[in-house]
């Protein structure tokens, strides 16, 4: 979980201001966690202490405001919107990664994954983005190789992950659909050599780099196991202590 925290902090500043390239400072004082943070921090503490996604989300969303939500969840999160929106934006997959790193089945995944999806992105995108990126999280996890992964998800899902990041970088542009991101976040592990070079890699696509960053972040800390200390400790600057004693209790029950 906590890499999906660094990736969103990482991108946080270059989702405005995209980078092609994978040359760039990881922190600065510009660096904050937005939205991908705090709702995966919401789901998280569902998954330990078995709290309702919707209410916990609505909690979390609402007493971090400026943390950078869309225009449609921010009316959700103030009650105009009432249920789901049929929404297929990337906000159901860039918070579901504790649901991988907690969960035991396959099944179980994929009908928790549907779950904190349909609150607010019941669009057949929006839990198809969310269920992927809860599933290769959970693969990655359990040792499964990446020509496993890559498999599993082009057959499950319907994915094209053929191409290339060096294909896709030079005519991508800011996309805040699952079906326009997630794909794309889970190439850019593929490619990845380490989990630095797969946060590195989704940002250089640029787009919403914060998001994109985020999912791969979870994806490239299951599959590779360690992150650097350094990371995490400049990470943990940026985190209030709530957020930080969820962590810790969630690996504490999960790792």
């Amino acid at each position: 979980m906590i890499g999906a925290i660094i990736g969103d902090i990482v991108g946080s500043r270059l989702e405005n201001n995209n980078i092609k390239s994978k040359n760039f400072e990881l922190f600065t004082e510009e660096s904050r966690f937005t939205d991908d943070t705090v709702l995966t921090i919401a789901i998280a503490d569902c998954v330990l202490n078995g709290k309702d996604y919707e209410e916990e989300v609505r909690n979390y969303g609402n007493a971090f405001l400026d943390a950078g939500y869309g225009k449609t969840f921010k009316k959700w999160l103030a009650g105009i919107i009432q249920g789901p929106y049929n929404s297929w934006g990337n906000g159901s997959a860039m918070r579901v990664s504790p649901i991988g790193f907690a969960l035991e089945t396959e099944a179980e995944i994929l009908e928790e994954a549907k779950k904190s999806a349909d609150i607010t992105h019941n669009h057949e995108e929006g839990v198809k983005g969310a269920q992927a990126i809860a599933m290769v999280v959970f693969m990655a996890r359990k040792g499964k190789s990446k020509a496993e992964i890559k498999e599993y998800i082009e057959t499950k899902f319907g994915y094209n992950l053929d191409r290339t990041i060096d294909e896709i970088r030079p005519t991508y542009e800011f996309d805040v659909s699952c079906q326009g991101s997630v794909p794309e976040s889970i190439i850019a592990f593929l490619e990845s050599e380490d989990f630095e070079d797969a946060i590195r890699t989704a940002i250089s696509i640029g787009g919403d780099s914060d998001t994109i960053a985020s999912m791969t972040g979870a994806i490239a800390e299951a599959f590779y196991k360690n992150i650097p200390q350094e990371l995490i400790d400049r990470v943990n600057e940026y985190l209030p202590d709530s957020f930080k004693k969820i962590v810790e209790a969630f690996y504490k029950k999960h790792q």
